[in-house]
């Protein structure tokens, strides 16, 4: 029995048979990681990793237009507008995020092509 499978407990992970018949786990990479691609990549990762972080990465992400002010996120939270900012700052640092201030609010919205580079690394098959 595969390992990977085993492990998991998933049936949807397709299946490929070795020279002696035995049954594996297709990889989930093509290609593993380079140490500057890992080096490149930890501080995304890194910034996503808190919860707060994570959900606010997402509630931007899924807002109508494709951005959101400061002002709609600080309502989904039960903490004070500078804890949301701070972890703002963190995202924006890390490149995932990019800010405009419009009068006395700022607009957040995703960088794309840092998310399709994070999410490369996760997609099965992916060259890294």
């Amino acid at each position: 029995m595969c390992q990977i499978r085993g492990v998991l407990n998933q049936k949807s992970l397709p299946v490929i048979t070795l020279e002696q018949g035995l049954e594996c786990c297709a990889p989930l990479a093509r290609e593993p990681l380079t140490a500057g691609g890992a080096d490149e990549l930890a501080p995304l990762f890194k910034a996503v990793a808190d919860p707060m972080r994570l959900r606010l990465l997402s509630l931007i992400a899924c807002h109508e237009g494709g951005e959101t002010c400061v002002c709609d996120l600080l309502a989904a939270f039960d903490v004070t507008a500078p804890t949301v900012s701070y972890h703002l700052k963190i995202l924006r640092e890390a490149g995932l995020i990019s800010s405009e201030r419009r009068g006395t609010w700022v607009y957040y919205r995703i960088n794309p092509g840092v998310m399709e580079r994070m999410s490369a690394v996760l997609a099965p098959g992916a060259v890294i």
